[in-house]
């Protein structure tokens, strides 16, 4: 039986912004209905709505490496998997890679390696260096996200030195027990050192963190449970929570036989319901969807929660300049195309945006979570998101199409007079006018 006052003291608590405990979000996910599911659908969006408006973040991973010194059961990569091909890019592949995604119009990307002996920090920064250094016509990557293998403190300030966005880690299971069964060997298979690693980069300077959980592994609600007691331990100390959280379910890998049959299935409506679950319990921060999920599903999960997606991924090293590439981490099931997605979004009302102006206004970490916490960040991100999209349409899209006359309503939709003078700007070539 539903206990119709407790659910309501809990959805009143969410709808404040205030975020919940362990103990509403467990009561919630354990208390699944129709009814409950479509309060909770409704209170998620109206919240996703209040603190980041109608935009949507737009990304791109980028791969640099399948070698890998780890046996995770789940992976693509592990290091047992003899059915792909190992490959390594090197900086002459890295540039062709990242003139492609410049090409498309992507101005964020997520560096994306396994745990590769021969990938030192040093390298790494080094291909970060090289990502940035990239200009052409087009524009440039503005922006680069890290989903790498945990670091030291002082390995982390190499890397806050590289000038990095926002530092992805996964503990892919809370479960002690279960975490040693999938991970069999290799430095990953330590639970401690991953478990710390957002405390490490932290105390090294980065102060945007992305957490998440590979949905699969364990029961969703005693994940979640971990998750958001981990969350708890770091605003604790560091008086700061993650800047995004993922929510990727485990999906296909070739070579991973985990993968092909998922040890705790979960179906979609209960995906949504706790992705919306999770975006009323931690209401500041980013949800971010990946392309493992088909286009409908996505469609569905930016109405419920998700802030941010990738749009025409490769899970594959050098995938972008070889599209046969199948050697992936996992199977992708949206193909759109970054184009195709754009056109999706703002055909569905929303607004597509390229934007990395909180990274690069320093409104990150304390102060991001801050305005984050009370919406006050939508009045950045709804103006930014239109001015980035007014750049993909100047330099992507002629003078006819639908996407101008899109960008045209946004901004009369807006009724905010100083954005459409600066849009008018950036539509006649000026750069870099975000606030």
């Amino acid at each position: 039986m539903i206990d119709v006052i407790r659910l309501k003291d809990i959805l009143e608590k969410a709808e404040d912004l205030s975020g919940l405990c362990i103990e509403d979000v467990t009561y919630l996910l354990t208390a699944f209905n129709e009814e409950v599911r479509e309060r909770v659908y409704d209170l998620a969006s109206k919240i996703k709505n209040k603190i980041y408006g109608k935009r949507i973040v737009l990304f791109a991973p980028l791969y640099i490496s399948n070698f890998c010194q780890n046996v995770c059961l789940y992976c693509g990569f592990h290091k047992s998997n003899v059915e792909i091909t190992r490959k390594r890019l090197d900086h002459d592949i890295l540039k062709k890679e990242v003139e492609i995604l410049i090409n498309q119009g992507v101005k964020r990307v997520l560096l994306v390696a396994s745990e590769d002996p021969d990938l030192s920090i040093d390298r790494i920064c080094e291909f970060i260096n090289s990502i940035y250094s990239l200009k052409n016509h087009n524009g440039s990557i503005r922006r680069v996200n890290v989903n790498i293998a945990p670091l030291s403190i002082e390995e982390f300030k190499k890397l806050k030195s590289a000038k990095i966005g926002t530092y992805q880690v996964f503990q892919e299971t809370y479960n002690i027990e279960k975490y040693k069964k999938y991970h069999l060997s290799g430095p990953k298979s330590d639970y401690k050192f991953r478990y710390e690693a957002p405390f490490r980069a932290l105390e090294a300077g980065i102060d945007d963190i992305g957490m998440g959980v590979l949905f699969g592994l364990d029961n969703p609600i005693s994940e979640v449970a971990g998750l958001l007691k981990h969350i708890d331990e770091m605003k604790k100390v560091y008086g700061v929570g993650p800047h995004t959280i993922s929510v990727p379910r485990l999906k296909f890998a070739k070579g991973a036989k985990l993968s092909y049959n998922p040890p705790y299935k979960i179906d979609d409506e209960y995906f949504c319901y706790l992705v919306s679950v999770l975006r009323i319990a931690v209401p500041y921060t980013g949800i971010i969807l990946s392309t493992r999920e088909p286009r409908d599903l996505r469609d569905k999960l930016i109405n419920l929660g998700v802030s941010q997606i990738s749009a025409g991924s490769s899970t594959s090293p050098g995938g972008y300049l070889n599209k046969d590439e199948k050697d992936e981490q996992f199977t992708v099931s949206d193909n759109r195309s970054l184009n195709e997605v754009v056109q999706s979004l703002a055909r569905s009302g929303y607004i597509p945006s390229f934007c990395t102006a909180c990274y690069r206004k320093g409104r990150t970490g304390e102060i991001f979570m801050e305005l984050a916490s009370d919406g006050r960040i939508k009045k950045f991100c709804d103006r930014n998101a239109i001015l980035s999209f007014a750049e993909y349409v100047a330099s992507f899209v002629d003078n006819n199409s639908e996407l101008r006359d899109f960008l045209e309503r946004m901004v009369l939709d807006m009724g905010d007079e100083y954005l459409n003078s600066r849009v008018f700007e950036v539509l006649n070539g000026q750069k870099d006018v975000f606030i």
